[in-house]
Parts: structure tokens; sequence; C-alpha cells
């Protein structure tokens, strides 16, 4: 249509005839508008079949031709002049209200986001057009739906669009009433052309005809309040913002997405004034965190905790779960709530610094402190069971630096210090590790799964405040006597029957082939580096007696599976620590310290304890829906949150889990003691087992699913033995891969007399 328009007026300039008067044009458009709710007598016609639609558009079009013939950039041209001192949007915006003729607010929508968006001139600085927009945006937004949802959409992608490109527009978006006053007086700077002057009293016909139905005189009369008030503005107040979560939860999903990217684009504005405002004066925060609190609320009260852990790969741009897998009751409400959450971590991320901590504080109060803890300190075992796996799955898909910082404090505490044996469960922190060894073994594997996604996020604090914090001054070392400056200079391996090199290569054959030997230096460290590393592995690997080893008897179970598999996670591990700047090495002992009292904290005692049961586990199953848990299942658990501790690259972290020959102190225990109290016991009870041999192989095989399943006698302390073997073999591997023969920086302690 614009280009047509741009050929008539060639056309009639080549013919030396006298051109057409953009101004009189539009007018009359504009009166043809008005004219219709006079001269019309069928009041359920739709507004797409009457000449409004045709004549908004040639009123577009006339406005985008005049501001490219303008010579002056930035002026307004006189149709422009015209639409904002008449305050055609606001009588649009008032017709569209009235929904008058039927589809008419859909026809407003759409020329207010084309007039915003096709017209270069800064438009929303003026009173008379950040006004009526935000009278536009109140009726958008306000019922679930509306047939309007997708014009709507569109109109708030101009709007985010253009606060992007100018952060300072925000204001006038969503400013109060006071602000409006005061720019009212700078930003209006607007007179009337002599040619609208002449014909301003004739282009809006407000007097009622005799003729005209109530509901074409309501909508010509009636004024929206902002006419006469300026607009409050007020958090509860609907805004862009308002009307950018209520777009969010559309049925439809594309209309969805599309406001959900908006608001990304909107609470990532580069502006620091405009982001404090934003968090300040705007329903931004609280409205994101209610609409997230509103779904967790929706789902059922029981959730299984298998269900949500396989519920992976929810994403903000894709909640729904993939068809194909099986459904259970809540799966809807689940992805929902997940879908929902991986968007606010989202936003959090690509946020500005003032938005996405305001946020990340919003959540952690709202989502985690008001309805997550009661849930967790419940007395219900099925409220503590649903809501410890639904706080798994959110740290699965946290991602935002701002957030895990918020979730790291509420789980752990802001300020860690070193715990004693007696203190009581006083923490958050303190009565989850309590549910790691409840009486009720479903929660304590659930609970064991939440400590080791969390100790895979990238957050410092979670590593002092389980472990370290109370590791530091190692206190757990005998003192008195000096410390030798490497292992190799203090180990006469030669002496030891053990580690003779024909044991060491008969311990690694098993397997595939043995790591590659690096080559020997002309001192021969290298080679006894080599060996040091072999020494601490097979330091795990000799602990299971030969009679109770079965992996020897099945294919893929070698060593050097879990040379390579730790190998992969010890990188990720490093990688994931390296900005911390970990020491190399443990501080150096003073010989003549006093010893004090050491306790290795709640968290590590709890994996000791446990461990400690590793034959004997017992599972409660006091749920129908957990029959199939197994001990194998919880003694798994236990030793998977053990190999993801030993995996840090921390000097104490080395030295207390995984060094063989550390010179205890009186009354303390390591990893390693205790696997060797769990083997003395092992060896007891094997006398007791009739044919043990024989029947450890076959509970092997049907926990691999080689043969059907049976109940044996001894089936608890038979898979305990399983899980033993395994876990010393991931041990070992895990202290091979983490000292490299070219580590310049092994310190560790000497052997003690009668050690393996």
């Amino acid at each position: 249509m614009l280009s047509r328009l741009g050929a008539l007026l060639q056309e009639a300039v080549g013919a030396r005839e006298p051109s057409i008067d953009l101004l009189e044009a539009f007018v009359e458009h504009w009166k043809g508008i008005t004219h219709y709710y006079i001269e019309s007598t069928d009041e359920n016609t739709p507004a797409k079949k009457t000449d409004i639609p045709w004549r908004l558009r040639q009123m577009l079009d006339i406005l985008v031709y005049e501001e490219r013939q303008q010579t002056a950039a930035g002026e307004a041209g006189p149709c422009l002049e015209y639409l904002l001192q008449h305050k055609i949007l606001e009588t649009l915006c008032t017709l569209g209200k009235a929904e008058y003729p039927p589809g008419m607010r859909q026809q407003v929508f759409q020329f207010f986001s084309k007039v915003l968006a096709q017209v270069q001139h800064p438009l929303l600085h003026y009173l008379n057009v950040h006004r009526p927009v935000q009278k536009l945006l109140r009726l958008g937004g306000t019922v679930p739906g509306s047939q309007t949802e997708k014009e709507e959409v569109q109109f708030t992608t101009v709007l985010c669009s253009k606060i992007q490109q100018d952060p300072a527009l925000l204001t006038y978006i969503l400013e109060g009433k006071k602000i409006v006053s005061r720019k009212k007086s700078s930003k209006e700077p607007i007179t009337l052309p002599r040619e609208a002057a002449s014909i301003q009293d004739k282009d809006h016909p407000h007097s009622k005809s005799p003729d005209m139905s109530p509901c074409k005189a309501q909508a010509l009369t009636a004024q929206l309040p902002a006419e006469t008030e300026e607009p409050d503005g007020g958090v509860g107040e609907s805004n862009l913002i308002t009307s950018l979560i209520g777009l969010c939860k559309s049925k439809k999903g594309r209309v969805a997405l599309k406001a959900q990217e908006n608001l990304l684009l909107l609470v990532s504005v580069a502006s620091q004034a405009a982001a404090t405002y934003l968090v300040h004066s705007s329903p931004c925060c609280p409205a994101i965190v209610e609409h997230l609190c509103q779904l967790y609320q929706s789902m059922p009260t029981f959730l299984d905790p298998a269900d949500i852990a396989a519920l992976e790969g929810i994403s903000w741009r894709l909640p729904s779960a993939p068809s194909d897998e099986a459904s259970f009751p809540g799966k809807e409400a689940l992805a929902a709530f997940l879908g929902w959450f991986d968007y606010c971590d989202h936003l959090i991320t690509e946020a500005h610094v003032v938005v996405a901590d305001a946020l990340a504080k919003a959540v952690a109060e709202k989502l985690f402190m008001e309805i997550l803890q009661p849930h967790l300190l419940h007395v219900s075992e099925q409220s503590v069971l649903t809501s410890t796996a639904l706080l798994t799955a959110m740290l699965r898909q946290l991602r935002s630096p701002a957030l895990l910082r918020e979730a790291v404090a509420f789980l752990l505490g802001a300020d860690p210090q070193p715990a004693a044996p007696e203190d009581g469960p006083r923490s958050l922190c303190a009565h989850l590790i309590g549910h790691c060894d409840h009486l009720s073994d479903e929660i304590s594997i659930t609970t064991l799964r939440l400590f080791e996604e969390l100790l895979q996020k990238p957050h410092e604090q979670v590593l002092r405040s389980l472990v370290l914090c109370n590791l530091e001054g190692r206190h757990y070392v005998a003192r008195g006597s000096p410390e030798p400056e490497s292992y190799e200079d203090t180990l006469d391996l030669e002496e030891d029957p053990y580690f003779t090199d024909g044991f060491l290569n008969a311990s690694f054959q098993p397997s595939a082939k043995p790591p590659p030997a690096p080559a020997t230096n002309s001192d021969g460290k290298t080679a006894v580096t080599e060996i040091v590393n072999r020494v601490l592995s097979l330091s795990f690997l000799c602990l299971v007696p030969e009679e109770a080893k079965t992996s020897a008897f099945l294919e893929e179970t070698g060593y050097d599976t879990y040379v390579h598999d730790a190998y992969g996670l010890f990188q990720e591990c490093s990688s994931r620590v390296a900005p911390w700047g970990w020491p190399l090495g443990p501080t150096p002992l003073d010989p003549h310290e006093p010893e004090r009292p050491f306790f290795e904290g709640h968290f590590l005692r709890m994996l000791f304890d446990r461990m400690s049961r590793i034959l004997e586990q017992v599972v409660n199953r006091t749920g129908p829906w957990l029959q199939g848990y197994k001990p194998y299942s919880l003694n798994l658990q236990v030793t998977s949150v053990l190999s993801r501790l030993a995996l840090f690259p921390h000097p104490l972290i080395h030295e207390y889990l995984l060094d063989p020959y550390i010179n205890l102190a009186p009354g303390c225990r390591s990893l390693f003691s205790v696997l060797v109290r769990v083997i003395g016991d092992l060896m007891q009870r094997i006398q007791r087992v009739p044919q043990f041999p024989g029947k450890l192989l076959l509970v092997r095989k049907q926990l691999m699913g080689q043969v059907p399943g049976e109940q044996l006698d001894h089936q608890t302390l038979l898979q305990g033995v399983v899980v033993l073997e395994e876990f010393c073999k991931e041990l070992a591997a895990i202290a091979f891969v983490k000292f490299p023969p070219h580590s310049p920086h092994l310190h560790l302690s000497p052997p003690q007399e009668g050690h393996v």
C-alpha cells in the first residue's frame, strides 16, 4: 500500500498536478473510522469485515511515508503531530476496551505495534503515546486464553525491543503518576501545524446522534480513567511485566515461548538505572517467583523420587517431556515446574547483575525458605522424600552463579564452622546429613543423591562446609615425628615383599594392558614415582581377600575400565575447581605442636558409619512404591558419594581419603582404616557361610542381570561384598589417576608397621 501511495505521488508530480495533501488524507481516514460509529446499524459485524482495518493501514502508510519525506531528521511531520495532538491512540485504546465492533481490540493491538515498530521517530517519550500504551497493556494478559494473545505478544515484543535499544524508556512504560507529571512539560513540545488547526474541531464527532445505539455511544464517549488521572504503575498494577507473565502462562506454546523471550530481553537491559528501577519499582521479581511457587504447589503431594530423577532434559524452551517416555501421575505438572525453574535460572544467568541478584534472592526466600524447608523438615516420610527429590532435580538443572550461591547458602549455611561430635542438628544441613542415616533407607538414598548432586556444583563453599573446614589443621595426623619431604625418600619398596616388581606387574594383569610406563630419568626418580602410584592403587586393590573376589570370572569388570572412567571424571573435577586456587600440598606439621581432638565432621562421620555397615545394610520398605529398593542400592549410593569426594584434587582430601599409610592420631579413623575394619569383619563372616565363593559369584551374576534373581541366604552380605570389591577397585583407579607419574608434588606419609 505504501508503494502504491508513493507511485501515485510521483505520477502526480510528473503531470504537474497538485500533490496529495498527506495531512488531509490522514484526517479523512480517521474521520472515516469515527463516522463508522454513527452510520453503522449492525452491531454484530466483526471489525475485520468493516473498512476500519483498511483505514488504519492507510493511516500507518501515510505516517511512514511522511517520515521518509521529512528533510529535517528528528522532526515530527504534520500527520504525526496530528496523531499526537488529537490523542488518536487514546481514542483507539478506548474503542479497543469497548471491543466494538467485535474484534476491534485485535485491530488496535496491531495498529499500536506497527506504528511503534515502523515509525522511527522516538514516540514512547510522548505522554500521548506512553500513556495509551500503558492502558493497552492493562487490556491484555488479564484473561487466560484471550483471543488477542498473538497480537498482545507482538505488542510486547515491540516494546521490549525498544526498551533494549533505549533502557531509559523503561520508566515511560512502567512509570507512576509522579514521574509522568514531572516529564509532561519537558517531553511534549507539540504544536499543531496550520493545516491541522483549521480542521481540528471537525475530526472528533463526539456528539451523540439520536439513532446511535448505547453501545456506540459508550464506545465514543467513554474515557479511560487515565485521561483524567495518571496511571498508578504500582507493583500491583497490570503493566508490561504482568502482561508478559500472563502471556507466559498461555496454553499456546509459541505465544508462551515468545513472551518468555520478551521477558528475558527486558531483564537483560544494560542500564544500571533501568535494572534498579525494574527491581524496586516493578512487580518483575515477585511475579516471576510467584508463578514458580504456584507451579510447585500445583504438583501432587506425592511423586515417586525415581520418576523425578528419570525426568531429565526439561528445558524452558521445551518444557514438556518427550511423548515416548512412560507417563506417571503428576508428570505434566512436574515438567511445567522444572521448565519454569529452568527459565528462572536462565533469566538469572542473562539478566543484569542487579536483577539477577534480586531474582535469586526472591527464589531463595519464597521457594526455598518458605515452601521447601518446611517440607524437608517435615515428620512425614512422603513429604521429605518428594521435596528432597525435587530439590535434587533443581540442583541438577541449576547453572546460574547467583542462584547457585543462594542454594548453597540455603542448604549449608552462610558461614561454615568446624563441627563438634556433640553438636545437635540445629541447621538444615545437619538435618539433611541426619536424613542420610535415617531409619527409612528410602530417605537415606534420596538424600545421599542430593549431596552427590551438590558435590558436582562449581561452588567452593560446598567442599569447605562439608569436609575441608574439619580437616584444616590436619589434627588427624599423629604429632611427635618430623614429616618426610616426599614419599619416595622414605619408602624402601625393594624390601617390601608385597610391592616387588613381579607383584606389581601381576596385579595389573587381569584386565587389559596396564597404563604405559614413562621414560626413566637418569636419577631413576620417575620410575620410583610410578611405583608409588601403583602402591597407592594396590593398597586398595589388595584389601579384598582373594576368596571374596569374583570380577576375574566375568568380562568387562577389569581395573582398566575404572582407570579410564576415573581419568575422565578427575579431569572434569580438576577443571571445575581450578579457579579456587587450592594448594598443591598440605601444610607441614609442627612436630612440637600438641595434639588436639579431631572430629571429621558430621558429613564424613555419616559416610564412614554407613561404609562400616556395608555388609549389613537393611532397607525398611515403608513405601509401596519403593519395593524394588535393595541394600545394594543404598551401598552403591554411599560409595558413589565417597568416590565423588575422593576425586577432588585438594591435598587434605588426598591425604585423608586416599593415603593408606597416614599416621593417624589416637582415636581417629580414615577411609582406609574403615575399609580395613570392614575387611576384618568380612573374614570372620565368610567362615559362617557355606559354599561362599559359589554363592558370591551367583549374586554378582544376578546383579548384572545374567541370571534370574532368586532369594539366597546371606544375600545382604553377598551383595555388600560385591559392592566392596568394586569400590576398592574404583578407589584404586582414582588414586592412580590423581597422582600421575610426572607430578612434582607427592606429599605422602610413610607406611606404618603392619600395613598391607
